[in-house]
């Protein structure tokens, strides 16, 4: 068996990132939350499983592949681990101070990630889209 050539995953070039299509991304609470909290840890990868805390795999893997698909940030696949970096250069050198204005005007996001999943429960409680019990 030979060595598998390594997974490369779709990330627009700068020029390629959308206004629009940044600003709906970044309208969801929980991919609003991924983005302070890499923006919070600039120059480091940070490894997917970190963001467990705000659903399941399936559920936080869509958010990072819709933030990746709208250049907001970047994905390393390095064997297993999937790395999340923020596109700041980009976005900035394409939108000049969209996301600190973005982040600043988000006070009332959780940027903690056990805040932000609990306050991802409450709110489909109160849609009626949460129900108790076992999930599986």
């Amino acid at each position: 068996m030979g060595i598998l050539p390594a997974m490369s995953l779709f990330h627009p070039s700068t020029e390629q990132i959308e206004l629009a299509t940044v600003l709906s991304v970044l309208g969801d609470q929980t991919r609003l939350s991924i983005v302070g909290y890499l923006a919070r840890n600039e120059g480091f990868e940070i490894n997917c499983s970190r963001f467990l805390d705000l659903g399941s795999k399936t559920n936080v893997s869509y958010h990072l592949a819709k933030l990746r698909e709208a250049g907001i940030t970047r994905t390393e696949v390095r064997g297993t681990n999937r790395l999340i970096s923020l596109r700041r250069a980009d976005l900035d050198q394409r939108f000049p101070g969209l996301l600190d204005s973005i982040l600043a005007s988000a006070t009332g996001i959780a940027f903690d990630m056990h805040e932000a999943a609990r306050a991802e429960l409450r709110q489909l409680e109160r849609e009626g889209a949460a129900s108790p019990g076992p999930v599986g």
